[in-house]
Formats: C-alpha cells, structure tokens, sequence
C-alpha cells in the first residue's frame, strides 16, 4: 500500500467561525459527518462511532482527541475497535476573506490490516471527498 497520507483541500463559501463550529459542536456535526454520543473538543477525549461500507460489516471507530487550535486546527487518532492499526486525521482552516479553505489529512492508512479489503486507501478517498466535497459543502452552504 501507498503509504502517503490523503490529503483534501476545499475552499467553502463560508467564514472560519462557522467551518470550525461545524467541525466542533456534536449537534452540527451529527447533520454532516457522523453520529456521536457525545463530543468535545479537548485534547484526551475520547469519542467512537459507527461506519462502514453502505450494506457492508460497522466497524468501531474510536477516535481520541490529540490536538486543537481554536478556529485552526483539529487532530484525532482513529483506529478500529478490534483491528490493528492507527492513524490521524486533521481539519486544518485557513481564512481567505469571507470564505475558508480547509485542509483535511488521513495519515498511517498502512497501519491498518492491508488483507481487510474494507480498509483499502481508496475507500478512505471515496469516504472522505464525499465527506468534505459534498456533505460539508452542502451543510456550510445552505
């Protein structure tokens, strides 16, 4: 496997206070991004999910809090409840004008278990363009 990181930029019509109260209070991202029980963003907090393949096997996903920078940077590591392996996703946001670029990166994909065809680089491409192309845009854009 590739062991580049994926790494996704989007600009959104839609200022860096906002994008980051997306990304951060559970109540919005429940309407874009996952359902969570409850989150918070502090450096130690632990929050997990499920997800998976549409018709396929829900992993769980436990993600833990490793970094956040008000209104610039959230980071959290993400493994499968049950499964080898670790890796890291960060929102980074820059402000440009009224609008606000978002830098997202997956990074250790090679740490998961390579024969779990669920667990292909490319499936975490699809997910996440999906993810930030489309449901954020749509969410942040209304």
């Amino acid at each position: 496997m590739n062991n580049q990181a994926i790494k996704i930029e989007r600009v959104y019509d839609a200022p860096v206070q906002k994008v980051w109260t997306a990304l951060t209070e559970n109540a919005q991202l429940k309407q874009w991004y996952f359902n969570f029980e409850d989150f918070k963003p502090e450096v130690g907090f632990e929050f997990k999910f499920y997800g998976g393949p549409d018709k396929g096997k829900q992993y769980l996903h436990v993600c833990v809090i490793k970094e956040v920078i008000n209104e610039k940077k959230l980071a959290y590591s993400w493994r499968y409840d049950g499964y080898q392996g670790d890796s890291l996703v960060s929102f980074e946001l820059f402000p440009e004008g009224d609008k606000t670029k978002l830098i997202l990166t997956h990074e250790g994909l090679e740490n998961f278990d390579q024969l779990n065809p669920d667990f292909a680089k490319g499936n975490f491409v699809e997910g996440w363009t999906y993810i930030i192309n489309t449901g954020l845009k749509e969410y942040l854009e209304k």
